[in-house]
């Protein structure tokens, strides 16, 4: 899972757009730390690995903060049957919250693996699995109990070994260079929530056939980005 900004044409150094202006607008300020303040959408988009096939796409006025969108997305994919009990979800620093650990284990039932920052703490982490009082009283309590254990014993495995998940991390940039540079996602002639959602559905769309004909390495994924 990452996100990008996706920046609409609107030249705002001539005329003047506050946050006012545009409550009416489909459309936000937003800012990101490779382009600076721009006015548009946010894109987060699912890939499956190793295939890095597209398999999500949702679209965010402004710029808000990855953490608070990690239960929205982890829903859409659940409701959408792309997530199965078990799966590893990979995310950078920017979805990381203890809460988005709890959530994905005791209610998505996968392993949320969001690369750490500095300030993480384990013990801090493993007191806040809890298992829902929910579980109680149901026939199968003591299964729930041993799959909750099975993904938390994943999760902190992997967090011990997140190094060698960086690498995905890094091919998942190198998908997004691609649909921005190769199919013109940087500045889109579009104004309205329905009709950017059209361009970048279309975009994520022949991002996936281009990657589908055996396009998958890093070398090949940063050929293709700068082409």
């Amino acid at each position: 899972i990452d996100g990008t900004d996706i920046p609409l044409d609107l030249n705002w150094f001539r005329r003047s757009f506050t946050k006012e202006q545009l409550k009416d607008r489909d459309y936000r300020w937003g800012y990101s730390p490779t382009h600076g303040h721009y006015i548009g959408y946010k894109l987060t988009m699912v890939l499956r690995y190793p295939d890095l096939r597209p398999v999500c796409v949702l679209l965010h006025p402004g710029s808000p903060h990855d953490a608070p969108l990690f239960d929205e997305i982890l829903g859409e994919l659940q409701r959408r049957r792309v997530i199965r009990i078990g799966d590893t979800v990979v995310c950078d620093k920017g979805y990381y919250a203890y809460a988005n650990y709890v959530q994905g284990i005791f209610r998505f039932n996968v392993v949320p693996l969001i690369l750490t920052k500095k300030n993480f703490s384990l013990q801090k982490l493993l007191g806040k699995f809890v298992y829902p009082l929910s579980i109680f009283g149901r026939s199968d309590t003591a299964d729930r109990i041993r799959r909750y254990r099975e993904l938390a014993r994943r999760l902190l495995r992997q967090l011990q070994e997140q190094d060698r998940f960086r690498e995905i991390r890094s091919r998942i940039e190198d998908v997004f260079k691609i649909a921005k540079n190769a199919f013109s996602l940087r500045r889109i002639h579009r104004y309205t929530t329905r009709s950017v959602t059209k361009a970048v559905v279309l975009n994520v769309l022949l991002t996936g056939l281009v990657i589908s004909q055996g396009f998958r390495s890093k070398v090949q994924l940063q050929r293709l980005a700068e082409w």
